[in-house]
């Protein structure tokens, strides 16, 4: 998970517009496409939000009361530096138009061309 924060550090975290020729250079078709890459968010997304939770479950107290609050310094730090983080989107897009992506497409069996 690393790799990919040290990646995306680097990134704007603004959306940027992108030639739809390119990005539709490699499947011919912008929903394929589109649907490469949101996947690939998603996974993004749930990685990044899973490693996030274990950094902040080290901080995490029971109190059975609700009037003490107490802020830790590093749990801030650690949250600021995942919010600066740009949208797995735009992660999952630059990993696209890079050609860092592995796709395929699952062919389908005989059987299930004939049953249709």
């Amino acid at each position: 998970m690393s790799d990919i924060k040290t990646r995306a550090q680097g990134m704007s975290p603004d959306t940027a517009a992108r030639d739809i020729q390119r990005v539709v250079g490699d499947t011919g078709n912008i929903y394929e496409a589109l649907s490469i890459v949101s996947r690939r968010a998603r996974q993004l997304a749930v990685d990044l939000k899973h490693e996030l939770d274990q950094k902040l479950e080290e901080f995490a107290e029971v109190t059975d009361t609700i009037e003490e609050v107490v802020e830790n310094k590093e749990q801030i730090e650690i949250s600021k530096f995942y919010e600066k983080l740009p949208n797995p989107v735009l992660i999952a897009m630059r990993e696209y138009l890079d050609d860092e992506l592995y796709h395929r497409y699952n062919e389908r069996r005989e059987e299930d061309d004939e049953e249709l």
